[in-house]
Formats: structure tokens, sequence, C-alpha cells
């Protein structure tokens, strides 16, 4: 008997059941985890997905997707085999998906963090016999400081931005970081602006009944005077551009899990950085496995090799596997920024 799913040159398949997770080539059913680039697609021509994650999935794929929404916990019976999806916690709409067979439980968790950031949704950990987890961050070095702590570092930069009358750009993603810091900065301190391809993703989510804050997209007439004590948010695809140049005088800020290494900001020629992240750190990492009660733990993105040879020295059956997943990118592509406006 193969086993419930399998590693293929397209996806993680189901036999059984006839789907795939998060294809990277064109299939014919689609099970999607979260609606970033690396895991979503275009090409297939059945989509299912959490019902909030649908929005955004029809605006980086196309309205012309055919696409079916599920709820958290509601059960999908197809072929014989039981699909699910649970919260991940990653960005908003992002889930883990689970699948049963005659009793036997596989778990893809998609990417996820366990910090309950009050945007996205709590994470809840699923009970399985074989988990297949990320590891963006799975090393011990990435242990994040909670969410509140990160907002105070931010807001202190912003007031001493404010007081040396320098405008205050943080690079983050469009689709769920921007969201997550939207929600989370004091508004009463200064006008906040936006990128306009984070404004498109907000105005895809609020006009589907997210509760995303307000932001002033950039434009052509937004001046100088306008940015001067404002927080912006922006891709880092605006880096050595006439549209960054325009903010001048500023002061550049990373939002990644990859500034908890010094070295990061450094080498992106950053003031300063925010280790906030909508991936697990390495308890995280290790609190959500023991918590799935799988002894058999495939690892698909980030570290590993280490991660894996670790679970393996805890005793669990635990091997990495190839797929075209990313995990967490400093830098946004095109691809991931969408329509620049």
């Amino acid at each position: 008997m193969p086993q419930l799913l399998q590693f293929t040159s397209k996806g993680i398949y189901c036999e059984t059941g006839d789907f795939y997770i998060d294809p990277w080539k064109p299939v014919h059913r689609a099970v999607i985890t979260h609606a970033h680039s690396d895991h979503a697609y275009g090409g297939h021509d059945l989509y299912l997905a959490h019902s909030r994650c649908v929005p955004v999935l029809k605006y980086r794929l196309g309205n012309e997707i055919t696409v079916q929404p599920l709820e958290y916990g509601e059960m999908l019976l197809h072929n014989g085999v039981k699909v699910s999806l649970h919260p991940a916690g990653h960005i908003i709409g992002s889930a883990q998906v689970r699948v049963e067979h005659e009793g036997e439980v596989w778990v893809m968790s998609g990417d996820y963090k366990i910090e309950d950031d009050g945007v996205t949704g709590k994470f809840e950990p699923v009970q399985c016999h074989v988990f297949i987890t990320e590891s963006t961050f799975g090393l011990p070095i990435y242990n994040w400081k909670p969410q509140q702590q990160i907002f105070d570092q931010l807001h202190r930069w912003w007031k001493k931005n404010q007081q040396d009358n320098v405008c205050s750009v943080v690079m983050c993603y469009a689709l769920g970081k921007a969201q997550r810091i939207l929600c989370g900065v004091d508004q009463s301190r200064g006008p906040v602006y936006a990128h306009g391809a984070i404004e498109n993703v907000n105005e895809v989510l609020r006009n589907a009944g997210e509760p995303i804050p307000s932001a002033k997209r950039i434009t052509f007439e937004t001046t100088k005077d306008d940015l001067r004590k404002a927080l912006v948010l922006a891709t880092s695809s605006v880096l050595n551009t006439s549209w960054l140049r325009k903010l001048a005088p500023f002061s550049i800020s990373y939002a990644s899990g990859w500034m908890e290494v010094r070295g990061n900001k450094r080498r992106r020629a950053a003031d300063v950085g925010f280790a906030l992240s909508d991936h697990a750190d390495w308890n995280g990492l290790n609190e959500t496995v023991k918590a799935t009660g799988a002894q058999k733990v495939f690892v698909t993105h980030g570290f590993t090799y280490q991660f894996a040879k670790w679970l393996a020295e805890q005793g669990l059956d635990a091997q990495e596997v190839k797929t075209a997943f990313k995990g967490e990118s400093i830098d946004e592509t095109a691809e991931e920024v969408g329509n620049l406006q």
C-alpha cells in the first residue's frame, strides 16, 4: 500500500483521494493552505481553500478560477478520504490540511505560527499519525519575543524619527505582515501610509469583511510634508527606486524573522530590524510537533536537515523532503507583490 500522502514532482499527492496539497505544477484538484505564491500557483482546474483565503486567492490568480470554500473543522469526504482545514495562524485564511483514510491521519501544516496575533486566528495543533511541517526558522537561535514587545520597539523608533523629522519606512510582505502591522500599531501616534501594492491587498480583504484598519495610499499627489511624521508600509521592491527617494529623508526598517540575526540587518542596510515573523520559531516548531502526537514527521522547507536531524535525535521517525516551498524571505518578489500602483 502506498503511503496516504506522497511527495511527487508536482506536489504532495493523495492517490486515494486523487488530489494534491499546494501543488507547484498544474493539476486537476488542488487543496491550498494559503495564498502566498510559493503555495498557491495558477493553472489548476479546481481549488479548495478556507473561505477567508478565497478573496486574495482570486485576486492573485484571477476571478475566473474555480474555488470551493471550506470552513475550519468542516469535513469533506472525497473518494473515501476525509479532508478538513484547521487554523494555521500564518496569515488571514491560512490552514493546515488534515487527511484521513481508514483511520490513518496525516496533517500538512503549510506555513504556521503559534502566537495569536489577533488577526489571522489562533493556531490549533491537530492530532495525527504523520505530520508534514515547515521549518523556516528551525534553529535554536530563532526565539521570538511577544508581539507587543516588538510593537513597543517599533513605536519607540517611530517616535524618535518624528522628533528628527524623518519618515519611518517599514519593509514588509504585502500579504500577511502588512495587515498584522496595521492591526498592531497605534495610529493615534501619527499618520500611516501604505504602498499601492499593500493597499490593493488591504482593499480586497476589507471588501471581504476583514477588519483591516485604514491606511493612506501614497500617490503622485502625496507630498514630503505629508510623510514627515508618518509611518509608511512598503515592500522591498521599492528599494533604489524613485518611489522611495520621494520619501527622503527616511529611516528604513524590516519586519521579518530574519532580523533576529543582526548580520541580516547590516546586509540590508536597514537602520533597524523588527523580528516579527508569521512563522513558528524553534520552540513553536518543537511544541507543535509534540502536540500532534505524530511519530513520523516530514520536514518540507527551511532548515530541513537540521530540524529533521534534531527530531530524529528525540526519538521520532523524521526526514527532510524537497519541495518548492520557500518560507519567509526578506525580499518580496515582483510576483508576490502583485500589481504596483
